[in-house]
């Protein structure tokens, strides 16, 4: 008899997959670092991206994050090579799918801005990736499509939610239907794209962090929380967290900064609490 063949072994993590550009301790870069893999995640990296985005969350320093990708790219998704070692059995594919599903919550619920700065191609995982972001910088590079009608796969409901409330329900029904690409000019008209860049996606994004730098992150928290319950029409469940999130703002150090600084006619230096 022919001997078993081992099943293929999950690619891991290595140290220069994702990589964290804190020299500006207030705007924080997370690059893709697989340009050779058109910047495609494995499994390890969409586990090790939501520890990233919820440890920035958590820092008083940052008020802004960028994600982007390297060599021009920013996403082609997933990394499809591994999935016979990751993704092969109904109870491998809904661990897979909830280790996205985490990632893409951490960015989406991260307190800091979120810019996703992109170039080039976006597919797949990546587009979900760029969706959990709150704003979405494209340059004329950009491409995007979701070909999960050529995978015969079925997004969950935290990748559809997001494009549904990106574009709308006749445009998820077109991008999902039929996978097909979409350039930049296209998705930003449609919603993929929020910012359409001049120049390169990175400088425009910088920009557009730069414009934040100064808010006062409790504002930004809140309105977060706010406005995610008016989108999902989530407004009287979240009633007690929205309460707790004005509650915060109110009682800080930064409204009494605010109100202070605003009557000194001279700019509030806010610190997040």
């Amino acid at each position: 008899m022919p001997e078993p063949q081992s099943k293929a072994q999950p690619k891991p993590l290595l140290s220069s997959d994702i990589i964290v550009d804190r020299s500006d301790p207030a705007v924080v870069i997370v690059t893709l670092n697989r340009h050779e893999r058109r910047n495609a995640l494995t499994l390890a990296m969409w586990t090790e991206l939501g520890r990233v985005f919820s440890s920035l969350s958590a820092d008083s320093a940052v008020r802004a994050v960028i994600l982007t990708g390297a060599g021009g790219t920013f996403s082609a998704g997933a990394d499809i090579s591994e999935f016979p070692a990751v993704r092969e059995t109904v109870e491998e594919g809904r661990a897979y799918e909830a280790a996205c599903s985490r990632c893409e919550t951490a960015i989406a619920t991260c307190t800091k801005p979120t810019i996703a700065a992109i170039s080039g191609a976006c597919y797949g995982g990546g587009v979900g990736l760029a969706l959990s972001c709150d704003f979405r910088v494209a340059d004329r590079s950009a491409y995007f499509a979701i070909p999960a009608a050529r995978l015969s796969n079925v997004y969950g409901i935290v990748e559809t939610r997001a494009l549904f409330e990106a574009v709308g329900l006749a445009a998820a029904k077109e991008v999902l239907f039929t996978g097909r690409r979409y350039s930049a000019d296209e998705a930003y008209r449609i919603g993929l794209a929020t910012h359409a860049a001049d120049g390169a996606a990175l400088p425009a994004a910088a920009g557009l962090a730069d414009s934040m730098r100064s808010s006062a992150p409790l504002t930004i928290k809140g309105t977060k929380v706010v406005l995610a319950a008016i989108a999902r029409n989530e407004a009287e469940l979240r009633k007690s967290a929205i309460a707790q999130a004005m509650d915060e703002a109110m009682v800080s150090a930064d409204y009494r900064e605010g109100v202070a600084a605003f009557a000194a006619k001279r700019d509030p230096q806010f610190r997040g609490e």
